[in-house]
């Protein structure tokens, strides 16, 4: 008779745990982004069936010049470039990030918003410490722009020790 209880017990517990919620965590999280404003939704996705979705309301991120060629340097030579931007959309422009494929170029970046026709730079300097021959470094750019990133580039040739 003492088995039988914790048996009953066990069988009542999982039952109870066995029923489903009212809404459960993903069915909140579907709702939580069926309800984003459309801006956002054109950043994740925005061509649909129905084709391009309006991107006007939009941030646009626009260079001066995409690629730097620093010519011939020396191998050990630090490159230092800035890459001038403008904010030609309706609304603030947020970098998320920027990255580079490897650690001998790293880039700084402003971490504000920046207002819709204001001004702003990236900063890249690429050590070529190691590094030899014909070389192309892209730094690609995250933010809330479609499309989402861009990518940048320092190219030129690093002359051996």
């Amino acid at each position: 008779m003492k088995g039988i209880f914790p048996f009953f017990l066990l069988i009542l517990l999982a039952a109870l745990g066995c029923q489903p919620e009212k809404a459960s965590k993903s069915d909140r999280r579907v709702e939580e982004i069926n309800t984003v404003p459309n801006a956002a939704e054109m950043i994740r996705n925005p061509i649909s069936a129905k084709g391009l979705q309006d991107t006007t309301n939009l941030p646009k991120i626009v260079f001066v010049e995409t690629e730097y060629d620093f010519g011939t340097v020396n191998e050990g030579d630090k490159v230092s470039h800035t890459f001038k931007f403008t904010n030609t959309g309706t609304v603030p422009l947020l970098i998320s990030d920027v990255r580079s494929t490897c650690g001998c170029t790293v880039p700084k970046w402003p971490r504000e918003a920046i207002p819709p026709g204001e001004q702003n730079k990236i900063s890249v300097v690429f050590d070529t410490a190691g590094k030899k021959q014909k070389q192309h470094k892209p730094i690609t750019i995250t933010a809330n722009t479609y499309p989402s990133k861009t990518v940048l580039s320092l190219d030129g040739f690093v002359t051996p020790k």
